[in-house]
């Protein structure tokens, strides 16, 4: 059998919303399910993964993490991977991949339940706004109720699903060299003053209402940040420059995720912002790659939605282009 599974890359952050807000992107992982064996082994393993990982990789590490927790005999599969996101980027290709072995597992199981999907992938990965805008399509702020128990389904997180205007588009710069989350992650400061808090709670508010209104003169403004872009800029050198370009078809930019990609937001003319995006890096001596990214919503069936609503007793009218799997049992339990 080959069946395919497809995930979103995303772009997390967007300037003042750290750890809360992102969306998701037309920059795709592909896993192709070649095989599967009623064994009851309830492992994947990937046989061929583009770009190489070695070891055991995140695919495998969030089936291996649901598995665990199935009521009932899980089979051994085996898949291909095939990623268009690059790593280490700040374009959400952890969260894809773990994603992306949730997706598997419902494939050859059953539906599970949002909530479960999205705690699941939130343990696997430590923060939630880049699991949420994969799973569901879109932009997405999330309410992550940290606890210490260590579970892989029982931490509880909620996603909240906001409108992001049809003609407005993402262009991404991507180094060729890339920033591992954790290093971008240890150069925050631990507390951030009254003031600057202030300061990103009203920008990450002005940033939401400007994109439900299409307020577009608001952007620059709200995509403002004092807590996490200034203290990442050491580590992202075309980070200053890209923040200060003043174009009018640039309607406001920021780092995408930890970096050290970066983003800027425009509605046309993007072959131009292409150019300019690329200049701007260069001169600050990182070499790019740009792409122009639109966003990818969740009812597009793409990211393996079977188009039914996983919170129990609705359904969703969202057309699908993917197969139920032929078994209405449950697979999995949650405590």
């Amino acid at each position: 059998m080959v069946d395919e599974i497809v995930v979103p890359g995303s772009v997390a952050n967007l300037g003042g919303g750290f750890d809360t807000l992102a969306v998701a992107v037309q920059l795709y992982l592909r896993a192709r399910i070649i095989d599967v064996r009623a064994d009851g082994g309830g492992r994947l393993e990937v046989v061929r993964s583009r770009p190489e990982v070695k070891g055991t990789n995140a695919v495998e590490r969030a089936f291996a993490a649901i598995a665990r927790h199935a009521s009932r005999p899980v089979p051994t599969v085996f898949a291909e991977i095939d990623s268009d996101i690059p790593l280490a980027a700040g374009l959400g290709s952890s969260a894809a991949a773990s994603v992306a072995g949730l997706r598997i597992f419902e494939r050859v199981t059953a539906p599970v339940p949002e909530a479960t999907l999205l705690s699941t992938a939130t343990a696997l990965e430590g923060h939630a706004d880049n699991a949420a805008a994969t799973l569901f399509g879109g932009m997405t702020s999330v309410i992550d109720e940290e606890d210490d128990s260590g579970s892989e389904t029982g931490r509880r997180v909620q996603a909240l699903r906001w409108e992001w205007p049809d003609d407005l588009r993402l262009i991404v710069a991507t180094p060729f060299t890339g920033l591992a989350t954790s290093k971008a992650r240890a150069a925050l400061a631990p507390a951030i003053s009254r003031k600057d808090a202030v300061f990103n709670l009203q920008r990450v508010l002005s940033l939401v209402h400007a994109l439900q209104k299409r307020e577009y003169d608001r952007l620059r403004e709200a995509l403002r940040d004092r807590w996490h872009q200034p203290s990442r800029s050491a580590l992202v050198p075309h980070l200053t420059a890209v923040l200060g370009i003043d174009d009018p078809e640039v309607l406001g930019a920021c780092l995408s995720g930890a970096g050290p990609s970066v983003a800027v937001f425009a509605r046309r003319d993007f072959g131009r912002v292409e150019r300019l995006l690329q200049t701007t890096c260069e001169a600050a001596g990182t070499p790019v790659t740009v792409r122009t990214l639109a966003v990818h919503r969740g009812q597009e069936g793409l990211d393996g939605r079977d188009g039914h609503d996983r919170r129990e007793g609705h359904d969703s009218e969202t057309p699908s282009r993917l197969s139920r799997p032929s078994s209405p049992s449950r697979p999995w339990r949650t405590a």
